[in-house]
């Protein structure tokens, strides 16, 4: 779930010290499924001559840093093997609330996340998806064992957590597992509360802040589009989300599970943020039968909205200045706020005043990543803390009864997947697509040149563009078929194999000297892996 956006957040550090290389954990449970990565392959690294020729006639042309030659060095050395899309990540299913807090990035810091995975040598793209339950950095790397080293490094260097203690916790996936996540993620399979639609949200957002960023490009865009369309189609041709909870209603449900009963309809309610999250939480109250409560945040503009809403609950809302003050009157509160450093240290909770005999100890629900309240406010005797992780509890008997629904949402993400891969098929054809193109454009341009030419100077510009009009249309025409049958997006029927055939004879025909010896190779796979 994404933290919500009331305003407390601070400036990010990015600290640029080395750090250690880790393992690799290939083989994992997340959610209701078990995945397996495939190992990872050993790149062989073939360096030609031509290469380092490129690369000085490169830096004569202007002034390169020599990371900019490593990068353009290494985008040579790797086209015997084929970019991997990748994700490396940590989720409530692999790590502790206090590791996944030390990773989040701030939405404000996405942008610049990108920027510098992709300024790593073996970083071709990269996306960050960072809320409250996960922390996961997906990337196109030239190199799956280097891509994965640097991008584990880079994060621990962020986080100040070793690369050692995030081995333990994280998780590699590449290609079409990672792809298969991403899309079990979009349609809610993946997260604590199965089925719930926030995280669909939250995906979306990834594609809205990476438009126009340097690094999030086709592929990765491409990505995350598609789990967009995974998402919706699970939410609309299933009843997965019917009757789900999210975190802020399992919030609330937590909460009542803890208060004695006899103090349902007495507890004060204090609400910190008024955020996605803040809002949803005042939502699950106002459900229960809550029909007052305070709520801090930065500025009143969003409480308004919310008391606008339920017009029929008291909303009372007070600045952040009074937050304290406004903590001594509260039994139970909740925090859902973007701060970066806790709100409640164990000094300020025990300033506060008891709460009344009948509930003993002072309530905190503290759904935010990084978390709000400090962990030692539990080691008083007068308050009781609960995180994002309390919540597995909650969920527990409301995850059983939607598992079978989750088994019809795979049967789609089989099919999505299906398309992806064809999608990504595609992108194969497209140096010969261009070559063949551009083959048939030099001539197209040449001939009418020479026609030109030969009419003299005495011919109109509408001519002229007649002429031009007349050279396209007969070049597109003629084009149109040898396209058709050089594509494999999935919108027909042919077969990789045959595409190979048609790339070899256009290649051969026209010595356009494409190297397709990469869709050999998956052709090579796929017929291997549909005869077993």
């Amino acid at each position: 779930m994404a933290v919500a956006a009331s305003g407390f957040a601070a400036p990010l550090s990015w600290p640029n010290n080395k750090s250690s290389s880790s393992s690799s954990c290939l083989h994992f449970r997340i959610g209701p499924c078990t995945i397996r990565a495939p190992p990872l392959k050993k790149t062989r690294c073939e360096i030609a001559s031509q290469n380092s020729a490129q690369a000085v006639t490169l830096a004569g042309s202007r002034s390169f840093s020599a990371l900019e030659l490593l990068k353009s060095s290494s985008a040579d050395r790797y086209t015997k093997e084929k970019s991997s899309i990748a994700v490396i990540g940590l989720n409530v299913h692999t790590a502790p609330v206090e590791i996944r807090e030390k990773l989040a990035i701030p939405e404000a810091q996405w942008s610049q996340a990108i920027g510098e995975l992709c300024a790593l040598n073996h970083i071709e793209e990269a996306a960050v998806l960072s809320t409250c339950n996960r922390m996961e950095i997906y990337v196109v790397a030239l190199s799956q064992n280097r891509g994965v080293k640097e991008v584990t490094e880079w994060m621990s260097k962020l986080s100040g957590v070793p690369v050692s203690e995030l081995s333990k916790h994280r998780f590699l996936l590449f290609n079409k597992d990672a792809t298969q996540h991403l899309f079990e993620v979009a349609a809610g399979l993946d997260s604590l509360v199965l089925g719930e639609g926030q995280i669909l949200a939250q995906v979306k957002h990834v594609v809205k802040v990476g438009q126009g960023v340097p690094g999030f490009d086709r592929k990765i865009s491409g990505l995350f589009k598609h789990a967009i369309t995974v998402g919706k189609r699970v939410r609309t041709e299933t009843n997965i989300a019917s009757g789900s909870v999210s975190v802020s209603s399992a919030a609330v449900e937590l909460a009542l599970m803890k208060l004695p009963e006899r103090s349902y309809a007495t507890a004060r309610v204090l609400v910190i943020g008024a955020g996605k999250m803040g809002k949803l939480v005042i939502k699950h109250l106002v459900a229960k039968g809550c029909r007052e409560m305070v709520v801090v945040n930065r500025s009143e503009e969003r409480v308004a909205t919310i008391r606008e809403e339920f017009k029929d609950v008291e909303i009372i809302y007070k600045p952040l200045s009074d937050m304290q003050a406004s903590a001594g009157e509260a039994d139970v509160i909740f925090t859902c706020t973007a701060s970066e450093t806790s709100l409640f240290l164990k000094e300020h909770v025990q300033m506060l005043p008891f709460v009344k005999p009948e509930l003993g100890k002072r309530f905190f629900i503290d759904i935010s990543v990084p978390r709000n309240v400090a962990p030692c406010v539990s080691d008083l005797t007068t308050a009781c803390v609960y995180n994002v992780d309390d919540l597995k509890e909650v969920v527990a008997a409301n995850k059983e009864d939607r598992l079978q629904k989750a088994m019809e949402a795979q049967t789609i993400i089989i099919d999505e997947l299906n398309k992806f891969e064809a999608w990504e098929d595609s992108l194969e054809t497209v140096p010969t697509i261009k070559k063949f193109r551009a083959y048939a454009e030099r001539i197209r341009a040449s001939e009418v040149d020479k026609c030109l030419s030969k009419m003299g100077d005495d011919i109109s510009k509408k001519q002229q563009k007649a002429i031009y009009d007349l050279s396209m249309g007969i070049v597109n025409k003629l084009l149109h078929g040898p396209m058709q049958h050089l594509r494999c997006d999935g919108s027909e029927s042919r077969p990789l194999n045959e595409i190979l055939e048609n790339m070899n004879a256009i290649n051969r025909m026209f010595d356009l000297e494409t190297d397709i010896s990469l869709l050999e190779e998956k052709i090579r796979a796929k017929m291997g892996r549909s005869q077993k």
